[in-house]
């Protein structure tokens, strides 16, 4: 069954970094959060395994499974390479996804995070390719696909391997076009000469292209006055061919209702607006920073309890900001619940999970002789 990109919504609910209060999902705003999104005629929420440490399915369940028409929704989730020690652990773990979101069928399942390495080769080993089919001919996956941060050369490799992939999901933002970790403007020509349709994930950079200094603020604010600084990246990949739908890890209303009104009535950029955006990367490019996008995978394995995105955005503000005494105000606060940078004992667990593949054991040692 093909994917009918004119009835997905432009904006998908990123179910990864949702509101907490106290270290808990915020049940109550993340239901309010739902209504808002739903009402505005949007339906696609992306969940895994892994999100809020295994408790991000559950969310989905109780916020939005439990209240409202399951013909109503599209819920997408993912298998986690890193979980899987066994034949047996593919099928336990995708049961238990069941479970935890309360659904009888996925509507959009992924082969998580694809890339060089480990990952992929567990994929292949554990012949997940084939059981994704095996599980879409039972009803139980309606569209099959994986998130990808790997190579180009073993993206199409992959596509090359497995056409009956339906879709691809991957990092795409304008600052990450010729990052030459991410690739990702190699990756979205690939795709595009396949017409395989493409998701995308961080869009907003993990919230850091949503704050920008003051003087590229004020040029976004001259042409567009009534738009967010984050409204720009949302409409530059709104803008693209080929978008299947581009997830918004959304943390609180404020947001939400901010991206709901990007895309309602979505304007597309103009050319100026480009030149703008290609300007503002030529400047962002120029400033040293961490590229984290706060997605956490590497904060629930660490023995040591360190809040690393955290504590790399202290650092790139101290970069950005380097008079700026909040910044070691904040990482003092932080480290009151977690711990500090000096605490890294270089064991490589966050390394190993880190889509971005930064040196993270080098760059706690840079952040801790800052900060510590």
């Amino acid at each position: 069954m093909s994917i009918d990109l004119n009835s997905m919504p432009k904006l998908g609910f990123g179910l990864m970094r949702l509101p907490e209060n106290e270290g808990v999902i915020d049940h109550e705003q993340v239901c309010r959060m739902v209504d808002k999104y739903m009402k505005a005629g949007m339906n696609y929420f992306d969940t895994a395994y892994v999100y809020h440490g295994g408790k991000s399915e559950v969310a989905a369940r109780e916020a939005l499974v439990k209240r409202y028409p399951r013909d109503s929704f599209m819920i997408a989730t993912k298998l986690p390479a890193w979980e899987i020690k066994e034949y047996a652990d593919v099928d336990r773990i995708f049961n238990e996804q069941l479970e935890r979101a309360g659904v009888d069928y996925f509507d959009f399942y992924l082969l998580h995070s694809i890339e060089d390495g480990s990952n992929y080769d567990t994929y292949v080993k554990y012949d997940c390719f084939d059981w994704g089919l095996k599980k879409k001919a039972e009803g139980k996956i309606k569209h099959f696909g994986f998130s990808y941060h790997g190579t180009p050369e073993l993206l199409k490799e992959v596509l090359d391997i497995h056409p009956e992939v339906e879709f691809v999901q991957i990092q795409y933002n304008y600052l990450d076009r010729t990052n030459p970790v991410v690739q990702s403007q190699k990756l979205y020509e690939i795709l595009r000469d396949r017409n395989i349709p493409i998701i995308i994930m961080e869009p907003i950079r993990g919230g850091m292209l949503a704050n920008m200094p003051s003087e590229i603020e004020e040029r976004f604010k001259k042409r567009q006055p009534e738009r967010s600084v984050a409204s720009w990246a949302l409409r530059f990949i709104g803008s693209l061919p080929g978008i299947m739908t581009i997830l918004s890890g959304m943390s609180s209303e404020d947001q939400m209702d901010d991206n709901i009104s990007t895309f309602t009535d979505f304007e597309p950029m103009a050319k100026d607006e480009f030149e703008i955006v290609d300007s503002v990367t030529d400047e962002l490019l120029s400033m040293p920073q961490i590229g984290c996008t706060s997605c956490r995978y590497c904060c629930d394995g660490c023995p040591m309890r360190i809040s690393i995105p955290d504590v790399f955005r202290t650092i790139n503000t101290l970069r950005r900001y380097p008079d700026d005494w909040r910044s070691k105000n904040f990482y003092n606060g932080l480290v009151q619940r977690s711990g500090r940078a000096e605490h890294c004992i270089s064991c490589g667990q966050c390394e190993r999970v880190c889509p971005q593949h930064l040196p993270i054991i080098e760059l706690m040692k840079e952040a801790s002789e800052i900060l510590d």
